[in-house]
């Protein structure tokens, strides 16, 4: 169920918000943002939470393209033309995001350099990712790709602790992610929490600075 608040202005870093018109919103855990096949209208901010970006083959087989966390946009698609949503965004945890229309994110990218400087970050970075991404899922072993999987979501880097929380995320979801089946996204967790690379229950995931060896082994 989402809860909207027009007209509402962000207060968001490290994008200076200000006079930018957009339209607030909450999500619940498990609630649609937007459907693969919407008319694509706006760019979304993710305030507080995190999103699941998949898609649907024409077959119907689906696939988790992305996860999303707080400070990150998604959707910026309608900039270069889209008139459709590529994929479904799903809230994973209680969200708020902030809808901004094309028409003022364009002005906003006109009129303030600051800002167009940031959001053009942004965007390379996301573009480096999925270069990234792509490269992952061609040249690395499967355990590979789970254990990067698992510090991007952790946000590996971005925080001074050795143990990071995992958002709240199924081994399905994992699966996909990583191009593989459930069961052995089991196998592996299960060995990574005996090597101590991981701990984890059934409410929480906790990933050990130590998972990062996994990667970068030969």
């Amino acid at each position: 169920m989402a809860k909207r608040k027009r007209d509402s202005l962000p207060r968001i870093n490290p994008f200076d918000w200000t006079k930018v018109r957009s339209e607030e919103v909450t999500y619940e855990s498990g609630a649609t943002i937007f459907t693969q096949g919407d008319p694509a209208t706006t760019i979304i901010y993710i305030d507080k939470g995190s999103v699941r970006l998949s898609v649907v083959s024409h077959a119907g087989k689906e696939a988790v393209i992305a996860l999303l966390d707080s400070g990150d946009f998604f959707g910026e698609g309608c900039l270069a033309g889209q008139s459709i949503r590529r994929a479904t965004a799903t809230a994973m945890s209680e969200c708020s995001v902030m809808r901004i229309r094309r028409q003022e994110i364009t002005r906003k990218l006109h009129a303030d350099k600051s800002f167009a400087d940031s959001f053009m970050s942004h965007i390379l970075k996301r573009n480096i990712r999925m270069e990234e991404d792509l490269i992952d899922q061609l040249f690395n072993s499967t355990e590979k790709r789970l254990a990067r999987a698992l510090l991007l979501l952790a946000q590996y880097g971005k925080s001074d602790g050795t143990r990071r929380a995992l958002p709240k995320v199924s081994q399905e979801i994992l699966a996909e992610m990583v191009g593989t089946t459930r069961p052995r996204v089991n196998f592996f967790m299960n060995k990574f929490r005996k090597l101590g690379f991981i701990e984890y229950d059934a409410s929480s995931v906790k990933i050990n600075n130590s998972l990062l060896g996994v990667v970068l082994a030969d």
